[in-house]
């Protein structure tokens, strides 16, 4: 859960950065720029000889829909919503996890229904606002496909390495990020006029951190708390970021917030959690 924690508290940092430093680059251009530099933190670490074929072209598959279609899909909502939006209709993760899960399996599990539902309602206690962009219904059809894409892929990325103890996540976790900047590059070279492109040093700094920290480091803490963790703590941890990002947003940078509304959600999310540990101690005797 550790990881899961330090990813989610990263990523807390993040929301405000796109909408307010990045809005005069193309979404495209800013996926794969920071896909790119993942790749190059990852990149030392790779493992070539000691793994087969196959088990890259999985690997490959999983970075292409987790990090490479949904930074595509998620970044480009920004375009139609609101940043508080943008938190707002992220929060169905929790649920496409859960169904993502019980058809791998094969076998509907109930309790983590359940947490997921209540992890939705908390975190929607939290953000909601109203929605007041007229744009909005071509932001939430991306912003579902993005949850979906991410959340296919910390599932399948879990059931995967299930049979691969023996190998470390920073072995193997370049090839997630080379899916990732194919797929990315590709939008780049077909949406992107390269000819117009100038970025300004406060967009560069930008890119730079948020290709290095929070699509690099945190998405690796992320997937290695995954691989980890039971269904219900990933489902629950997906939306934590949410009310620390608001949190952060108010003690850090001074913005205003109903504090009656985030403690009942947070309230909320700690009854998701207690629910499935103990659910999850049931299910172990």
């Amino acid at each position: 859960m550790l990881y899961l924690l330090s990813a989610s508290l990263i990523w807390s940092f993040s929301f405000g950065l796109i909408k307010n430093n990045l809005a005069d680059l193309h979404p495209n251009l800013i996926s794969f720029i920071r896909i790119a530099l993942s790749f190059i933190v990852f990149l030392p670490f790779i493992k070539i000889r000691t793994i087969g074929s196959k088990l890259k072209l999985k690997l490959i598959l999983i970075g292409t829909i987790q990090f490479g279609l949904m930074y595509i899909t998620y970044i480009y909502s920004y375009r139609f919503l609101k940043g508080y939006e943008v938190a707002l209709f992220t929060i169905f993760t929790p649920l496409y996890v859960s169904f993502i899960h019980d058809l791998i399996k094969k076998k509907l599990h109930r309790n983590y229904f359940i947490i997921s539902l209540l992890v939705i309602s908390g975190t929607a206690v939290i953000v909601y606002k109203g929605i007041s962009s007229v744009t909005f219904i071509p932001g939430f059809i991306l912003l579902q496909f993005s949850n979906i894409f991410f959340a296919w892929g910390q599932v399948y990325y879990r059931e995967t390495m299930k049979a691969r103890e023996d190998l470390r996540d920073r072995d193997i976790f370049a090839y997630l990020y080379f899916g990732a900047m194919v797929i990315t590059l590709i939008s780049v070279l077909t949406t992107v006029d390269m000819s117009n492109i100038s970025m300004s040093g406060k967009e560069a700094i930008t890119l730079l951190y948020l290709g290095t920290i929070p699509s690099g480091i945190a998405l690796f803490l992320w997937n290695l708390g995954v691989r980890r963790s039971n269904i219900g703590t990933i489902s629950i941890l997906n939306n934590l970021k949410i009310p620390l990002a608001i949190i952060i947003s108010m003690t850090v940078f001074g913005e205003q917030g109903n504090l009656i509304r985030i403690f009942t959600g947070c309230l909320i999310l700690i009854s998701a959690l207690i629910y499935n540990e103990i659910s999850e101690k049931k299910r172990g005797i």
